[in-house]
């Protein structure tokens, strides 16, 4: 049972810890993605087309983190886990400067903070194995919360068996694949019976 106990909680920021409006459909029609994920399709250009489009979505991503408000109840939940000794680690595909806005923005703190600047991103697996590394976790100790398929996929990329999704649409993910969780009190109460 000892290796069952949840000891860590891998977070997305955006949808997750924090509401930020990004309208991904007409941003990736913009940028031309053709089904890739933004991240891939971007490196994958040559100048000038790279540059180009990067700012382009900087600055939609600069305009959501300006009006970014944090999700109803996530401070105190944030604040559970730190008294109960959980480690938080905080894994985005956004930019580090963008996190760091929000970090200040809303006074939160998290033991590891994974943003795209690590050449990891969603929806591979790597950049929440790389936080379990440096918060010294192993998979089976660790929960995953996102908000959306691209956090599912890369939990389970991960190994990672206990995903929770925030959303309030539970009939938008495959059966099984992740607990969808409407609110932070709700997904509160699935973490308490775990550690």
């Amino acid at each position: 049972m000892g290796s069952k106990k949840l000891k860590g909680v891998l977070f997305d920021m955006d949808g997750t810890v924090v509401d930020a409006p990004y309208d991904w459909p007409r941003i990736k029609a913009e940028l031309g993605t053709q089904g890739v994920p933004i991240l891939t399709y971007l490196s994958s250009l040559e100048e000038p087309e790279r540059s180009r489009k990067w700012g382009r979505l900087q600055k939609y991503e600069d305009e959501a983190t300006r009006a970014a408000v944090l999700k109803k109840g996530m401070r105190g939940f944030l604040d559970f886990l730190t008294a109960t000794g959980v480690k938080k680690a905080l894994i985005t595909n956004n930019s580090r400067a963008n996190v760091d806005i929000l970090l200040k923005k809303f006074g939160l703190a998290f033991d590891c903070l994974i943003s795209r600047e690590s050449g990891l991103w969603k929806p591979s697996g790597a950049p929440l194995i790389c936080a379990m590394r440096q918060l010294k976790l192993r998979k089976e100790e660790c929960c995953a919360v996102g908000d959306s398929h691209f956090d599912i996929k890369a939990a389970e990329d991960a190994g990672i068996s206990r995903i929770f999704i925030l959303n309030k649409d539970s009939h938008g993910f495959p059966a099984g694949s992740a607990e969808i969780v409407p609110d932070v009190g709700s997904l509160h109460k699935k973490i308490l019976s775990l550690i």
